[in-house]
């Protein structure tokens, strides 16, 4: 069966099989921040997507808030993810890391009692993943304006460490209430200097991490990732329409491989999300627009079939099945994904989903 879900397209440097993407998904699977060889084995598995995005990745230590998340800060994490890059591309796959700093969506015990740090000192809502279980999160501490520039230094570097590591490209991690969403939104953001306030001054630091990847990597490797509806993090905004256009507009100037949109979820509608909807996004960013967010074939089809973005990122879909693309082209039954399963733990549940060959 022929379909546009199906059907080439070029993203930046790579002219890519379908416009089925994998989504990042964190598994907690990489002891110690190392990526081991049974995470090469699974993004091989689900190398038939048009593009693997890796699950998020810490640019530096500072930027950990989950436990057995793989970094790509020190020399043995840049030789460990060369297996997995190396398997993915002896399947003939593309695969881009995903650059991650947390912000506040961290704790003290990842940081020998050290506080996480944020745009505000502003705690959010709910309960930090550590170590040792789950605990409140704690007020982070606000960044002062001379850190800042050691933050895109440590995108800077993390940049350098996967083109190293064998990545395609780079997608820079700017939702679901991270350190640069928390700095998008003003819910987060109540700083007074040349970071707060604005739709400009709250887009700084997102714009200079920017540069200072696409210097590393070019604009044709670069992708980002934003969640204008989102709320997951206890984030918010009085205009996310008004932030979120401004910046597509100026994203739209930067001739980046993608743009990475987190529809709006069935969790942001009950926890009483300003809805961005997708066709202000595609009026506002004239660029290759990747969405994602609970879809499945039909509803990617419909989609794309209308203009509203030109490809598809699954999550839970490529947990279960490895094989995602050739099911779509088959019609075939999907796996079930086991929930229990999804974060740490080994092989159960991550790579011994069966394919239709078996």
């Amino acid at each position: 069966m022929s379909t546009q879900l199906l059907s080439p397209i070029q993203l930046g440097l790579y002219q890519l099989p379908n416009r089925v993407i994998m989504a990042p998904l964190t598994r907690m699977r990489a002891p110690n921040g190392i990526p081991t060889p049974l995470m090469a084995t699974y993004y091989a598995q689900r190398a038939s997507a048009g593009l693997i995005i890796s699950e998020a990745t810490p640019i530096s230590p500072q930027g950990v808030g989950y436990p057995s998340t793989p970094g790509i800060y020190t020399t043995q994490q840049v030789l460990a993810w060369q297996q997995t890059t190396d398997a993915v591309h002896a399947q003939n796959g593309h695969i881009f890391l995903q650059l991650w700093h947390v912000g506040r969506i961290s704790h003290p015990d990842f940081h020998n009692g050290a506080l996480p740090v944020a745009p505000s000192a502003i705690a959010p809502e709910g309960n930090a993943i550590t170590p040792s279980g789950l605990k409140p999160f704690v007020t982070p501490r606000a960044l002062a304006i001379d850190e800042l520039p050691e933050i895109v230094k440590d995108y800077r570097r993390a940049t350098k460490n996967a083109l190293a590591a064998g990545f395609d490209g780079i997608e820079i991690h700017s939702a679901n209430g991270y350190l640069l969403d928390q700095f998008l939104r003003n819910g987060s953001n109540q700083r007074t200097d040349s970071y707060g306030g604005s739709f400009e001054n709250r887009a700084r630091l997102l714009f200079e991490v920017t540069q200072a990847v696409i210097e590393i990597a070019g604009a044709q490797r670069v992708g980002i990732r934003l969640s204008p509806s989102g709320t997951f993090n206890d984030m918010t905004d009085s205009d996310p329409e008004g932030m979120f256009v401004y910046l597509l507009n100026q994203l739209s100037q930067l001739n980046l491989a993608y743009l990475h949109i987190v529809d709006a979820l069935e969790g942001d509608v009950r926890h009483g999300a300003n809805i961005v909807n997708l066709e202000v996004i595609r009026q506002a960013y004239s660029g290759k627009l990747i969405v994602c967010g609970g879809y499945d074939q039909a509803r990617a089809e419909q989609t794309i079939a209308q203009g509203k973005a030109d490809g598809v990122a699954f999550g839970q879909l490529y947990i279960a099945n490895p094989d995602l693309v050739e099911r779509f082209k088959l019609n075939a039954p999907l796996n079930d994904a086991d929930t229990s399963t999804f974060y740490g733990g080994e092989a159960k549940g991550y790579t011994d989903y069966p394919s239709l060959k078996g």
